[in-house]
C-alpha cells in the first residue's frame, strides 16, 4: 500500500525550491533544490512526479509571487497620482525587491524556461494590461496600458543588457513626464544627465 499524498510537505518543498530559484536562478539539475530543501532528489520526484513538473511548479509559484508583488505596486491609490505610483513601482521593480523576479523571468528567453512554460511570454504581457489600464483610468488614459507596458518591458530589457540604471531611470522618468504633460510642456521636464 502506497503512501498518501501529503500536500503540506509538498507545499513546504515548493516554497523552499522557489526561494532557492529566486535567489540563485532556476537550476538545470535537482541536486541544488534537494540541498535547499534538506531532502533528497528522490523525495522531490515523489512529491512532484518529474524534474520538469517540479520546475514548472517553481516557475508558477515564482510568477504568482511576482504578480502579487508587482500587482500591489501597480494598483492605483486614491491619494496618489498614477504617474507617482508608476515611478514608485519602477523603483521597486528595478531595485533589490524586484531583481529576483527579473533575473528568473529574464531566463524565459532562454530555451529551458521556454520549453517548461511555452505560453509564458503571452501571460507575462497580458497579466499586466488590466492593472495598468485600471491605474491609467485615474488620469483618463486607460488606452495607454499597452504603451506603458511596452515602455516598462523595453527599459527592463535595456537594463538587463546594459546595466545602465541611470539611463534607464532617466528614460522612464521622461516617459512619465509625457503622461503628466501630454501637450509637451518641456519647462517642467526632468533634467537630462
Amino acid at each position: 500500500m502506497g503512501r498518501r499524498p501529503q500536500p503540506e510537505i509538498r507545499q513546504r518543498l515548493l516554497d523552499a525550491c522557489t526561494d532557492h530559484a529566486l535567489a540563485h536562478g532556476l537550476p538545470d539539475r535537482l541536486e541544488p533544490l534537494a540541498r535547499a530543501t534538506g531532502t533528497s532528489t528522490r523525495m522531490l520526484i515523489y512529491h512532484f512526479g518529474t524534474r520538469d513538473a517540479l520546475l514548472r511548479a517553481v516557475l508558477g509559484q515564482a510568477r504568482q509571487r511576482q504578480l502579487d508583488t508587482f500587482g500591489a505596486l501597480l494598483r492605483a491609490r486614491p491619494d496618489e497620482p498614477y504617474t507617482t505610483t508608476l515611478r514608485n513601482a519602477w523603483t521597486s521593480m528595478t531595485g533589490p525587491d524586484g531583481a529576483p523576479f527579473l533575473r528568473m523571468f529574464g531566463q524565459s528567453r532562454e530555451s529551458p524556461v521556454r520549453r517548461l512554460w511555452p505560453e509564458f511570454h503571452r501571460a507575462a504581457t497580458t497579466d499586466w494590461l488590466g492593472p495598468l489600464a485600471d491605474g491609467l483610468r485615474g488620469i483618463g488614459r486607460p488606452e495607454l496600458a499597452t504603451l506603458v507596458l511596452a515602455v516598462i518591458r523595453g527599459l527592463l530589457l535595456d537594463l538587463d543588457a546594459t546595466a545602465d540604471t541611470t539611463r534607464a531611470d532617466q528614460a522612464f522618468h521622461h516617459f512619465l513626464h509625457t503622461l503628466d504633460h501630454p501637450n509637451g510642456d518641456e519647462r517642467t521636464a526632468p533634467p537630462v544627465r
